[in-house]
């Protein structure tokens, strides 16, 4: 339903955009079987040098004695650093304390997948989840490049714009982590689906009670999307704002039964992307905190006046915390990321700051793809939301989190897409836009070929 009210929208006001749109959406779909591709044919490619450096994944595969890998075992070939735990977790569930730093989505997905086939009568095999997982993430990834594509359209109205960002989450820093089985590329398409709900349940003069579900809607998706990735929590920011605008209007204006519902439906939905975070460690609790828990003695998590076996088990068994990773041996890796991060906190500072930061050129532009909507106020409002949320992302990467997994959390963060799409459709600009372009695809080239073979940066 949104994508074709968008489309209709579309072609009242270009009599042939809804063909247009089709053709890009083709051309879509074919850039990323060509990128994949050659992502996969890397990763094939890899093998040739001979075993990887590290055998862990015969363990998951349940072939402790043989460690060699066939070149065209994709499956195992991908399941590589921690989509181990993402493997073992589908298999058997949580069995360490240490795996809960890794979220339930992915693997309660690939088994669920696995349990189907098994009630089909299909006997899954030890390769089935790695390929499962396979599956899955490419299957996300596509839908995450069209839904991605038609947010755009939503916000910006400018297809070509749209389609340019489309075409750079495709090639995205994340690379092969968008293909093995990892969480990124689920938790991409759940973000930018919860988004594109958002936008259709706030942005626009109308109030009705179907945009109100949508707003709901969109905080279920976003609370799914944090089963699978923490940081999910931060899309929660669009909805605090958008309800400390509402409130300021109940405020100083007369309050109308619309108003208050409205209201209500925001705070749903930001209860329902807290769920996301709360269930897992309600889980967590009830399995290690109370008298039926399978531990002899409490946890030291279960005393916390919050307590949280993520953010436990991230401080001691993956030395996460403020400025931890801030050692000299982490330098490279600083260096490594500093392209993604720049591009990250430029483009959030640069969408918050419009008028400071957008050159003239830019204003006709990149301020098209951002801001441009029927409810202009609205419509800052949200991707302002977007921003600031990539902006304390980003942040928190600098001083808290393992520094390198920013190349690939970035994938499902839209604003930074939309910023550079406008750098590359300006001629004072395309130049930078190109260098970071080139600088996408080698670095997700290098990394798959190494990603393959076991080695860092992962």
């Amino acid at each position: 339903m949104l994508i074709s009210s968008g489309h209709s929208e579309q072609q009242r006001r270009h009599p042939h955009g809804h063909g247009h749109g089709q053709a890009l959406v083709r051309a879509l779909v074919r850039a990323f079987v060509l990128w994949k591709s050659v992502l996969l044919l890397l990763v094939v490619a890899s093998s040739l040098g001979g075993p990887p450096y590290d055998t862990s994944t015969t363990l998951v595969a349940q072939r402790a004695l043989d460690f060699n890998e066939s070149a065209l075992d994709l499956g195992a070939k991908l399941t590589r650093w921690d989509a181990i735990y993402f493997v073992q977790n589908a298999r058997r569930g949580y069995l360490f304390e240490q795996e809960w730093a890794f979220g339930s989505g992915m693997p309660f997905l690939i088994s669920t997948v696995v349990r189907a086939f098994a009630y089909l009568g299909i006997e899954p095999t030890s390769q089935w989840e790695p390929l499962v997982g396979v599956c899955i993430t490419h299957a996300s990834h596509l839908l995450s490049v069209l839904v991605l594509y038609h947010l755009g359209l939503k916000i910006g109205k400018d297809p070509k714009a749209s389609f340019v960002a489309a075409l750079l989450h495709i090639v995205s820093p994340a690379g092969i982590f968008l293909s093995a089985p990892y969480q990124e590329s689920t938790f991409a398409l759940l973000s930018f689906l919860g988004y594109l709900l958002l936008a259709h349940g706030c942005l626009g003069h109308s109030r009705s009670i179907r945009k109100d579900a949508a707003i709901v809607s969109s905080g279920i998706v976003f609370g799914l999307a944090t089963l699978f990735r923490s940081n999910g929590l931060l899309s929660g920011v669009s909805f605090a704002i958008f309800a400390l605008a509402q409130l300021h209007r109940l405020v100083t204006t007369s309050m109308s039964l619309v108003d208050l519902r409205r209201l209500v439906a925001l705070g749903v939905g930001g209860i329902a992307v807290a769920m996301g975070s709360l269930v897992p460690q309600a889980l967590a609790y009830q399995t290690f905190c109370t008298e039926s828990s399978v531990t002899a003695t409490l946890r030291p998590w279960c005393q916390k006046t919050l307590p949280s076996i993520y953010t436990f088990v991230q401080e001691k068994y993956w030395n996460v915390g403020l400025f931890r990773y801030w050692t000299p041996g982490n330098i490279p890796l600083f260096l490594l990321s500093a392209p993604v991060l720049f591009l990250m906190m430029r483009s959030g500072l640069a969408t918050l700051r419009p008028r400071r930061e957008v050159a003239p050129e830019s204003s006709s532009k990149s301020a098209a793809v951002l801001q441009q909507q029927r409810s202009p106020d609205d419509a800052s409002l949200f991707v302002g939301a977007m921003a600031l949320s990539q902006v304390i992302l980003t942040t928190l990467a600098i001083t808290t989190y393992h520094i390198q997994i920013i190349t690939r959390i970035a994938s499902a963060y839209p604003v930074w897409y939309w910023w550079l799409a406008g750098q590359l459709g300006q001629s004072t600009t395309a130049k930078f836009g190109g260098g970071v372009v080139i600088f996408m695809v080698m670095y997700a080239s290098i990394q798959g070929a190494l990603f393959a073979s076991f080695l860092p940066p992962a």
